[in-house]
């Protein structure tokens, strides 16, 4: 099947009328506390970032207090968090970053938010997305199958599919699309076992009843 423009409309507007709705897994309050359950969800499942949060947050949830705990106490809060060391530490290093230099408060421009450590384009595009209404795509692992898999925009890289996929959606669309993407990628277009036999867009689907 070729994926024509006229196709990748139709799959925009069949992804916005089926998860219209849909809105971040994560559980926060503040840019500060998305910012750390963003970070905390590199390889980790948003329910298991969820339940780390669910106990950090209560006291840890200013980058002053984060910063004063201290790397070895902050990785024993979120030992059960994949690559939880290496998290830590980044973690630590922004809170000072933030505290020092910001304020106290999170930037709101992708350029700086990629300088703070642990933080890439995948975070800072959710968070000006999020949190300061700034059109942007984040392509995390869910966003980057799907729209390889359907033929919206492939790549091999994610940053190549975030430049595709700019261009096949509207740009007032970008921030929704980006959960869409995200919400059919959970739900049915998994990674090795895709629904297709439930799945909306199985009709102007290439790779649709092909085990991926």
């Amino acid at each position: 099947m070729r994926v024509t423009k006229a196709i990748k409309a139709e799959q925009i507007a069949i992804l916005e009328t089926v998860y219209k709705d849909a809105k971040p897994a994560l559980h926060y309050n503040s840019p500060f506390e998305l910012l750390v359950a963003v970070v905390l969800s590199a390889q980790c499942t948003d329910e298991r970032v969820n339940i780390i949060t669910a106990r950090l947050f209560p006291t840890y949830s200013d980058p002053a207090d984060m910063l004063a705990l201290g790397t070895a106490k902050l990785e024993v809060l979120i030992r059960d968090c994949g690559l939880y060391r290496a998290k830590a530490a980044n973690l630590i290093k922004t809170c000072d970053l933030l505290v020092n230099t910001y304020g106290g408060e999170v930037p709101s421009e992708f350029d700086k938010l990629v300088q703070l450590p642990g933080v890439g384009r995948k975070t800072a595009n959710v968070l000006i997305s999020v949190l300061f209404d700034t059109p942007a795509i984040a392509v995390d692992t869910h966003v980057f199958r799907v729209s390889n898999r359907l033929g919206l925009a492939k790549g091999k890289t994610p940053e190549e599919v975030e430049e595709k996929l700019k261009k096949a959606i509207p740009m007032e669309k970008w921030s929704a699309a980006h959960h869409w993407l995200i919400w059919h990628g959970r739900k049915i277009c998994k990674a090795r076992k895709p629904l297709c036999g439930e799945c909306p867009l199985a009709h102007i689907c290439p790779s649709a009843g092909k085990e991926a």
